[in-house]
């Protein structure tokens, strides 16, 4: 039985600048990423995750190669047309949260919703705020929020739309150890419970073991892969890494 793909590249190349300042950032990158699973990216500084997923995600063009999501070729798409999938189709979740600080919690979450005309779904909507725990925080603006809570309205605001998959870029970054983890198992159990796809880049190890599987890129290259990670495991593939690289 073949396995279920939510987004995969082909031949992918990215270059930042011209002439002899042009950077190769990924350099014909062709993957698959499994749907109904948490996928972890990872790689030395400058291996091309953040640019990776930048471009799964639709907002950065590739240089040439082509991106797909489920069957659709992002490259085709106009910019009205990828608006779209972006709101519809993808849900994000960022280190810096990327609250609106005038408007509440629920405010925040609902704004996708709103600024596409469409009402969300009040049992789901209910359900996510009971999963995430912030039901009594709703009325607070960001600035009344820890970073944890934070973070977990930006989750909710991801997820309200049922998104196919949730990109997460550095999401414990600006967060505590406990909050980053309370966080980790949220995405976790997006997937397990609420049949989600995440796709999320980290540099740690540690973020990485609540993945169901890594993807590792060196020098925008596809470099390996690790399945049921743990903590030692990503570490010494990193190290690998950086020792091929040196």
């Amino acid at each position: 039985m073949t396995a279920r793909v939510c987004a995969a590249t082909v031949d992918l190349v990215k270059v930042h600048g011209r002439g002899g300042s042009a950077v190769r950032a990924l350099d014909s990158v062709s993957l698959r990423i499994p749907a109904g699973m948490f996928t972890a990216v990872m790689g030395p500084s400058g291996s091309g995750k953040s640019t990776l997923l930048h471009c799964l995600a639709g907002l950065d063009t590739a240089t040439s190669g082509r991106v797909l999501l489920g069957d659709t070729d992002l490259g085709t798409l106009s910019d009205a047309q990828l608006t779209a999938v972006r709101r519809d189709r993808l849900g994000f979740v960022f280190q810096s949260f990327n609250l609106l600080p005038q408007l509440t919690a629920a405010q925040n979450i609902d704004l996708p919703a709103r600024l596409a005309g469409r009402r969300p779904d009040p049992m789901w909507r209910a359900s996510l705020i009971d999963l995430l725990g912030i039901g009594d925080r709703l009325d607070h603006r960001p600035s009344e929020l820890s970073g944890g809570q934070q973070q977990r309205v930006a989750v909710a605001r991801a997820l309200l739309g049922r998104p196919e998959i949730v990109f997460a870029d550095e999401p414990t970054g600006n967060l505590d150890t406990t909050s980053g983890h309370e966080l980790l198992d949220l995405l976790r159990t997006s997937v397990r419970e609420l049949g989600r796809s995440v796709v999320m880049v980290t540099h740690d190890p540690v973020a990485a073991s609540f993945a169901d599987g890594v993807l590792l890129l060196r020098d925008g290259r596809v470099a390996g892969s690790l399945r049921d990670p743990r903590p030692e495991t990503v570490l010494a593939a990193l190290s690998s890494l950086s020792g091929a690289a040196a």
